[in-house]
C-alpha cells in the first residue's frame, strides 16, 4: 500500500486519547487485538453508517497520527449478553473471560466520557444493549512522518 494511500480512508479512533487508547494501539501493531466492540447506539447518535466486512480505516495514536491501515473481516449485530470467549479474548486487552471483559467494557460503557458523548448522564448498558461486534487484520503499519 502507498505511504499515502491512508489518507481519505475514514479513521479508527479506539477509546478516548490517552492511555487506553495507547494501549489499544499497541495490541494492534503487537498483532494481539483483532477484535473490537461498540455500542449500536453511538453509530445512531451520530448518524454514522455501519461498517462492513472488506472497509479500510485508518488506525489513529493519541496524538491522531495514522498508525496503521486496518480491513474490517467481519462485522455483527448482537446484544451483549451473546458476546463470547473468542471475541473478548481477541480484543487483546489479557481477558481470560466474558464475564472480566463484561466488567471492564461496562466501566468503560458507564463512563463520564461516554455518557458525555451520548449526552445521556444516566446512560447504562444491560444484556440485551446491541452492539457492532468487529473482527479486523492490519494490512499496513504506517511509520512516522517522515522530514
Amino acid at each position: 500500500m502507498d505511504r499515502t494511500a491512508h489518507e481519505g480512508l475514514p479513521k479508527a479512533e479506539f477509546a478516548f486519547p490517552g492511555p487506553l487508547r495507547d494501549a489499544l494501539v499497541g495490541a494492534i501493531l503487537d498483532g494481539s487485538k483483532t477484535s473490537t466492540t461498540g455500542l449500536l447506539v453511538e453509530y445512531e447518535k451520530f448518524g454514522e453508517a455501519l461498517p462492513e466486512a472488506g472497509l479500510l480505516e485508518a488506525v489513529v495514536d493519541s496524538a491522531d497520527r495514522v498508525v496503521a491501515v486496518i480491513e474490517l473481516t467481519e462485522v455483527r449485530i448482537a446484544p451483549l449478553s451473546e458476546v463470547d470467549l473468542a471475541h473478548a479474548v481477541d480484543e487483546g486487552e489479557g481477558y481470560t473471560s466474558v464475564a472480566e471483559w463484561r466488567a471492564g467494557h461496562e466501566g468503560f460503557w458507564h463512563s463520564a466520557e461516554i455518557r458525555a458523548e451520548l449526552e445521556d448522564p444516566g446512560f447504562t448498558v444491560d444484556g440485551s444493549t446491541l452492539l457492532v461486534l468487529q473482527r479486523f487484520r492490519v494490512v499496513e503499519r504506517v511509520g512516522p512522518a517522515v522530514g
